[in-house]
């Protein structure tokens, strides 16, 4: 059974009410040395345990699928869908399971940071959208620059 983190435990529940329209929450992570941060809209739950199903000729970004709760979910390196080389994955690697467009997926990740509220000024859009595909954004949170990540851009 896997080892679940759920919404409560990192209070990534959806508080949009408490918000004012100028904030936005996100789900920041690392990889590879870089920062990103994921909408909290998109975030279904992080998975710290996980047994993945390898799957043949699939594009090799696509790590394969695993079984939660009886739903197949496919599973996404994101250091290998943004060009960055593979690494063995350690304990502090999880899964964030996201719901887009009413499908899920899940996306590898080297660590989970902290849900941040990002004032809608710190949002920049991406200096370059023909570079960057998975990127439709630049938060900054205090000293740190965050890539938001695209989701769409990952199920087309």
């Amino acid at each position: 059974m896997a080892n679940e983190i759920e919404r409560d435990t990192l209070d990534i529940t959806d508080n949009s009410e408490a918000l004012n329209d100028n904030t936005k929450k996100f789900l920041t992570f690392l990889s590879d040395e870089l920062y990103f941060a994921v909408d909290i809209g998109y975030v279904i739950e992080i998975i710290t345990s996980y047994n993945i199903t390898h799957l043949p000729r699939v594009p090799e970004y696509v790590t394969g699928i695993i079984n939660l709760r009886g739903q197949i979910i496919p599973i996404v390196d994101i250091r290998i869908r943004t060009g960055r080389p593979l690494i063995e994955y350690t304990d502090k690697s999880c899964i964030i399971v996201l719901e887009i467009n009413s499908m899920m997926i899940g996306i590898i990740v080297d660590e989970v940071s902290h849900v941040v509220d990002v004032k809608t000024e710190n949002i920049s859009p991406s200096p370059s959208k023909n570079k960057q595909e998975l990127v439709n954004g630049i938060a900054r949170v205090d000293s740190t620059v965050n890539l938001i990540l695209d989701c769409e851009s990952l199920v087309q």
